[in-house]
């Protein structure tokens, strides 16, 4: 992508209102840059290639006659000028959602799309059959749904730019909803390739300086930091060398040797059955993590969205209590 500067010459932007001559695709795609701080992540979130978003991001400037982000080495910042178009482009969003909204109350049809954003690895059988349901109840209900970390699903929560998150979340910020959908139980396992494999004698002193693979959340203090005290707690402080925010990720790197990791429990089974994987102290685990169900309350729903979230907080409700 072409290097994009504050101090670039700008561009006279054409003598016509900005409401006429302003594409408004273009900002959708720049509020996507914004959040991720990327072109190749916005590029994939977007489905879209990174030459076509950089030449989105480029036609946008041109249409604004200023530079909304500047460039520094790999890494680029927005503009004063781009903060305040982020801004901006959430209103705007904010208005088509309502009148998105404002349209569905005219048709007795629900048909519309939901955007979930969820963490990755979760297993929840009332999740499952309730998308089951939902797909036979309301045929007309699309969903779009995207894996990313619990700290950016809050933030895009907060910026009303996604319907709802499935996330950890241990902050309770007044303009958030949320329901606890399922509970994770964590704990340490290694791998065939490890030193650690097949002992039985071992202790969590034993752990204390071997190599660990951590969730990204966990190694920024974030929404995950409850197995970070865990590890404080216990003076688990052996050289962290790989993290993810991805689940799935993680397992890969255990598998392949890298360290010890907590994970849960669930998409370690098959694993520990197939002999590649082996659990570590503490025998009772490490704990629990609670995946919410989460919402912004002050985000006006869709007709679709507003089903989406009383139908599964209904087959929460309704769930089995444990025995």
């Amino acid at each position: 992508m072409t290097q994009t500067t504050s101090q670039a010459t700008p561009i006279r932007p054409s003598s016509r209102p900005l409401g006429e001559r302003l594409d408004w695709n273009l900002l959708r795609t720049f509020q996507v840059v914004a959040q991720e701080l990327s072109i190749s992540r916005a590029a994939a979130r977007l489905h879209l290639s990174q030459p076509a978003v950089s030449q989105a991001l480029k036609r946008l400037e041109e249409q604004l006659g200023t530079a909304l982000i500047e460039r520094r080495g790999p890494r680029f910042l927005l503009t004063q000028s781009g903060i305040e178009t982020l801004r901006v482009a959430a209103d705007v969003q904010g208005h088509f959602t309502q009148l998105d909204a404002a349209l569905e109350r005219t048709s007795d049809q629900i048909v519309g799309k939901v955007r979930l954003l969820t963490v990755s690895g979760i297993h929840c059988a009332i999740y499952d059959k309730f998308l089951a349901q939902l797909h036979r109840d309301y045929p007309g209900i699309t969903l779009e749904i995207d894996v990313q970390s619990s700290d950016a699903i809050l933030s895009a929560l907060s910026q009303k730019t996604a319907s709802f998150g499935l996330a950890v979340n241990r902050a309770a910020p007044v303009w958030l909803g949320q329901q606890c959908l399922t509970q994770e139980h964590y704990g340490f396992y290694c791998s065939d390739l490890h030193p650690l494999f097949g002992r039985e004698d071992l202790t969590l002193d034993d752990l204390r300086n071997e190599q660990l693979i951590i969730f990204t959340g966990d190694l920024l203090g974030g929404t995950l930091s409850s197995l970070a005290e865990f590890r404080d707690h216990h003076e688990l402080t052996g050289q962290i060398v790989a993290s993810s925010a991805n689940t799935q990720e993680i397992l890969r790197l255990v598998l392949a040797g890298f360290g010890i990791a907590c994970l849960p429990q669930h998409i370690c089974h098959n694993e520990l059955q197939a002999g590649r994987l082996w659990r570590l102290p503490p025998e009772a685990g490490v704990g629990s993590v609670d995946i919410n169900l989460m919402w912004n309350l002050d985000q006006r729903l869709t007709k679709a969205e507003s089903i989406f979230l009383q139908k599964l907080r209904e087959a929460v409700q309704e769930k089995p209590a444990p025995a």
